[in-house]
């Protein structure tokens, strides 16, 4: 993938992380630095997020949210909480964008916020432009809307099919 294209991987199967993960090491393997926002995956003690916590200081990781469980299982007054926490995630998210401060940033599960209603369409197109032309961006979630696809340069749609035995 060339330097500062903007990728979506998505899909209601595993392995969307993997592969923005699997591109991050590319990039560190390339003396890049990288940074993954991960949204609506909850806050819990032992994750898979711990050993990517070793890549440091040239990949951080950073989720916002603190419940264990997950959005769709909090109560009302939980998810006004948690709300505020992904709003917080977004606007660092924000930030990096607007200063450069990495060579790729993975947004992950990003697109989620669009099917909860957190995040607008017409406001994940203006994060995308604000990036800069140098910056790669990764967005995963499970389903990507007609409306991004004018705003990327390339799309993965990732499908598992389980065969039982």
């Amino acid at each position: 993938m060339d330097k500062g294209t903007v990728q979506v991987i998505y899909g209601t199967g595993k392995g969307k992380t993997g592969a923005a993960l699997g591109r991050a090491i590319q990039m560190l393997n390339q003396g890049k630095t990288v940074i993954v926002i991960q949204f609506m995956k909850g806050s819990t003690v032992k994750t898979d997020s711990d050993i990517l916590k070793r890549l440091e200081p040239e990949m951080k990781v950073f989720r916002f949210e603190k419940q264990a469980v997950g959005f769709k299982d909090l109560s009302p007054g939980e998810k006004r909480e948690e709300l505020m926490n992904i709003r917080n995630g977004l606007n660092f998210a924000n930030k990096v964008i607007r200063t450069g401060e990495c060579d790729l940033l993975i947004l992950d599960e990003i697109l989620d916020l669009l099917e909860y209603g957190i995040l607008t369409l017409e406001e994940l197109q203006s994060l995308i432009g604000e990036k800069e032309d140098d910056m790669e961006l990764i967005l995963t979630g499970k389903s990507c809307p007609d409306g991004l696809k004018a705003f990327v340069d390339c799309i993965s749609h990732l499908e598992n099919e389980c065969i039982s035995r």
